[in-house]
């Protein structure tokens, strides 16, 4: 399912920030306009998208092994395997995933995002997270909203700045989800690494960009009114749970998973 009628064109005169990850991740689908971007990043960037893309893995398999079957994955960016529904349905073969992304080049790749168990489903929006009614309107026809959600943000509310409303937006996304459901959130952080994080903020502001790094507190406001579940909102490294500890290195990004009383 895709929202809107018409097939987006991507628009290979500008970066995105979906193509600048893909890239950082040592992917293809990328033009020119985003290596750049990606080439003039501190090295540490590419260290950022690894483990931000392990946090997700360790958090939906969390989720999964405690019974969450439903995910609203918000800002999904190019396929990358394992995707989150491959790691989910590979626990719970029942589980229902809805991606969105507002990257046309991701909706280019969504045949690798549909393919499901055949218990379960995965669907597709076309969307931007700045119209979070929009998203909650398509996903309505896959996902039940009277049984428990996880809600997925991975290194995606660091791109929409303060004058764009981002604890507005989630806080309406959050307020539709039953009680039991789950926020999954991984930002960048503007309090680690603060001369690497204005250096990424300056690179990407070249390339149309614009970036909203926020400290620990400013992380944390997403999760007001939520239950943190342990250890909190730390480093994408130091999430995890059970004896499978990750390796333990410098980050930048705050990583937290938070329950909906």
């Amino acid at each position: 399912m895709t929202a809107g009628t018409p097939k987006p064109q991507v628009d290979t005169s500008k970066p995105h920030p979906a193509r600048v990850y893909d890239w950082l991740l040592g992917g293809k689908d990328n033009y020119e306009v985003d290596r750049q971007v990606g080439k003039r990043l501190p090295a540490e960037s590419a260290d950022a998208a690894r483990q931000n893309r392990a946090f997700m893995h360790r958090a939906a398999a969390w989720l999964a092994d405690n019974g969450v079957n439903q995910f609203l994955d918000i800002g999904t960016g190019i396929p990358t395997e394992p995707n989150l529904h491959q790691i989910v349905q590979g626990i719970l073969p029942t589980a229902r995933i809805v991606y969105a992304d507002n990257d046309p080049i991701v909706l280019r790749h969504a045949e690798a995002l549909l393919v499901s168990t055949t218990e379960g489903t995965t669907d597709y929006i076309q969307a931007d997270v700045r119209d979070p009614q929009e998203i909650l309107q398509y996903a309505r026809a896959t996902l039940d909203f009277e049984r428990p959600i996880a809600l997925s943000l991975i290194a995606l509310m660091h791109f929409v700045p303060d004058d764009q409303g981002p604890y507005e937006i989630v806080s309406s996304l959050v307020d539709v989800l039953p009680s039991g459901s789950y926020l999954v959130l991984s930002h960048a952080a503007s309090d680690l690494m603060p001369e690497l994080s204005d250096k990424v903020v300056a690179e990407y502001a070249k390339g149309g960009i614009r970036l909203g790094f926020r400290t620990h507190a400013g992380v944390g406001k997403f999760f007001d009114g939520l239950e943190l579940v342990e250890p909190g909102l730390v480093t994408a490294p130091a999430w995890f749970k059970g004896a499978n500890v990750p390796e333990q290195e410098l980050s930048g990004i705050y990583s937290g998973v938070a329950r909906i009383p």
